[in-house]
């Protein structure tokens, strides 16, 4: 049967069949490489796509910027994950049209603008200037190429163009500012009475039910935070010590570097001046000449320099001081002055030298410096950085094999760090929140929530943590504990707190509320304070303010030692009719109520203000105004595009 098949598949049949089965195979291998159909799309932006790859990477980007923005204060619990995914996909939305927008108006950004921007980069430059092999090195372990990365620089600085031209053009009026002034600078004369939550705690302990009930309601507040335990490998250029130089090579350093081994040479100098006048023609310089000729020759003769300059210079700033000009470094003085007095021996007087001053004695009485310091005192510093140079060398090349082998070995670190001959680490339990050293770093801990290496196993890339020190780590989970809700048991005590702080904070409310409905009929502060002083023991707590009636008289809106809320309500009141008084209350964030009484209001004036502070106040409010304008531009853009959004998938830890 075989041997019959293999008769048949002959002739031009033959090659058109396997043609037909090629056609669709080659197709197939195109798409995949070229990545058709292969990332979901998230939006369409007037066709233009964006892809689920592309937010994935953007909403880990933003984490990893919060986390380095916050710190240790960092919580992912406080940014839920779909909504995070939702905000970034809006921003991506109007970055695209933006970026259209920016395209049909004809801006453009030049190759000279990208490069600028490359160059300018910290983190492209080494001791400040820019560095080919660290720019090319950080792209690398971006996963980016120049190529790209110049295009995505490219596209945000072209976005900016618009947004640059649109807050440029803001302008505030003279009314304007008044008004902002009058309500920025406003202040108000207040009095407010605190009443302490302690004060208002409930005599009977909640119920089983009530406690039940809360639990079930909030079981965010009683979850054991979500933890891991790490291997990782650490690369420090540091710890790589100094490799052996060679005498031949120290020696070359040295002679190398000679000038930065030796201290600029300074020298004491005084001098006598006799000025020549600019207009002066031969004969008058000839004249001037022999006078200091003739006044060399007097010192010559056992005159003192000092008592000549006095008596005869014409240098105001050093007659008086015998001629004196103090110690001098080179590239100060006139050059011919210099070239003169570093010339000179010490305690050698010049013959007379022409400056366009005119003609000067000049003599030396003491040298320092000039000399470089000898090879014996510089040696281990240049042991030091010629190693150093040697160990940063090898930890590039180690890193990049580091980042290869963890790479290609994506489920353990044994391999790297038997190749390498590194140690592999172990951690203790860690918090989203971080741990201490390396492990601590935003960058790191980002990395080992993320994704790739804590739902899917595998090795993280090679991660710098720090700006200025050369140091990498790899890491991987080894084990993993998600949230989880604590019994009730273990949390009932905090809910029963709770419960009766939330019932304290209510009637500390309510009667606050009383109280401002007995004001507003009539009666004043001072009369119903005592009220709330019957329980000397809750009067004693809080705040420290009791129910004592607190006058801080005039305030601002930013008033130190006023509570925040008292400020919030006391200028969010009405403004007083003629000698009344207006009143509000509110809740504290730490569960006290609090009264306000607003008896008077001072509007803010800008004729008491500086120039200066009233053109910062005018330059402020037109920044504000001009970055609205900004979004109301964008947002109508937005309006106007034609967008399309699919469902969002899954989140990105």
């Amino acid at each position: 049967m075989l041997q019959a098949i293999k008769e048949r598949a002959q002739g031009w049949v033959a090659w058109a069949i396997v043609i037909l089965i090629s056609i669709p195979f080659a197709l197939w291998g195109i798409q995949s490489y070229l990545g058709v159909g292969s990332a979901p799309v998230v939006a369409k932006v007037d066709g233009a796509k964006i892809t689920e790859r592309q937010l994935d990477r953007n909403v880990q980007r933003a984490r990893m910027q919060l986390r380095e923005r916050l710190g240790a204060a960092y919580d992912p619990d406080l940014f839920a994950a779909a909504e995070l995914r939702e905000q970034i996909r809006e921003r991506m939305i109007r970055d695209a049209v933006l970026l259209e927008a920016s395209y049909d108006m004809g801006l453009r950004v030049s190759d000279q603008a990208v490069r600028a921007a490359i160059l300018a980069e910290p983190a492209f430059q080494s001791d400040g200037i820019f560095d080919k092999a660290t720019y090319e090195r950080v792209l690398r372990l971006q996963g980016l190429t120049p190529a790209a990365y110049e295009e995505q620089l490219r596209q945000g600085l072209l976005s900016t163009q618009l947004a640059r031209a649109v807050t440029a053009s803001g302008f505030t009026t003279d009314a304007e500012l008044a008004s902002a002034i009058r309500l920025l600078r406003q202040r108000r004369d207040i009095a407010y009475l605190v009443l302490p939550q302690a004060g208002f705690l409930p005599e009977a302990p909640p119920t089983d039910a009530e406690i039940e009930a809360y639990y079930q309601a909030n079981p965010e507040r009683f979850e054991s935070p979500e933890r891991i335990k790490l291997s990782y490998i650490v690369l420090d250029a540091d710890a790589l010590g100094s490799a052996d130089v060679s005498e031949t090579d120290l020696r070359a350093a040295y002679e190398q570097r000679i000038d930065e081994f030796t201290t600029p040479e300074q020298r004491a100098l005084r001098h006598i001046l006799l000025t020549v006048p600019a207009d002066a023609d031969g004969a008058e310089a000839e004249a001037v000449k022999e006078r200091a000729a003739a006044l060399k020759v007097e010192i010559a003769a056992g005159a003192d320099f000092a008592a000549v300059a006095a008596e005869h210079s014409e240098d105001p700033g050093s007659a008086d001081a015998g001629g004196d000009l103090g110690m001098v470094s080179r590239g100060i003085m006139d050059p011919a002055f210099e070239q003169a007095a570093f010339a000179l021996a010490p305690g050698v007087v010049s013959d007379p030298v022409r400056s366009r001053f005119g003609y000067h004695l000049i003599e030396v009485t003491s040298v320092e410096g000039g000399e470089p310091k000898p090879f014996d005192e510089v040696r281990e510093e240049l042991v030091r950085e010629l190693g150093r140079g040697d160990a940063e060398a090898a930890y590039f090349e180690i890193a990049e094999q580091l980042a290869n082998l963890t790479y290609e070995s994506p489920d353990s670190l044994i391999p790297a760090a038997e190749a390498l001959d590194l140690e592999m680490q172990t951690s203790d339990w860690i918090e989203r929140g971080g741990g201490e050293g390396i492990l601590g770093s935003p960058k790191v801990m980002t990395a080992a929530f993320g994704e790739d290496v804590l739902v899917r196993g595998n090795n993280s890339e090679l991660i710098e943590p720090d700006r200025d020190r050369m140091r990498a780590i790899v890491l991987r989970v080894t084990e993993h504990e998600p949230a989880a809700l604590r019994p009730l048991a273990e949390v009932r005590e905090e809910i029963t707190a709770a419960l009766e702080a939330d019932q304290a904070s209510k009637a500390a409310l309510a009667e606050a509320e009383s109280m401002v409905a007995r004001l507003r009929d009539g009666s004043d502060l001072a009369s119903i304070a005592p009220a709330a002083t019957d329980d000397e023991d809750a009067a004693d707590a809080g705040d420290g303010a009791g129910t004592t009636i607190q006058e801080p008289g005039l305030v601002s809106r930013n008033e130190a030692g006023v509570p925040p809320k008292v400020l919030e309500l006391a200028f969010a009141a009405p403004r007083p009719a003629d000698a009344g008084t207006t009143y509000a209350a509110g809740e504290q964030p730490n569960g006290d109520a609090v009264v306000v009484a607003v008896r008077a209001v001072e509007d803010g004036s800008a004729d008491d203000m500086e120039p200066g502070a009233r053109d910062a106040e005018r330059r402020l409010l037109t920044q504000i105004r001009a970055e609205h304008g900004f979004e109301q531009v964008v947002d109508d853009l937005v309006a106007r595009a034609d967008i399309e959004r699919e469902p969002l998938g899954g989140d990105t830890p």
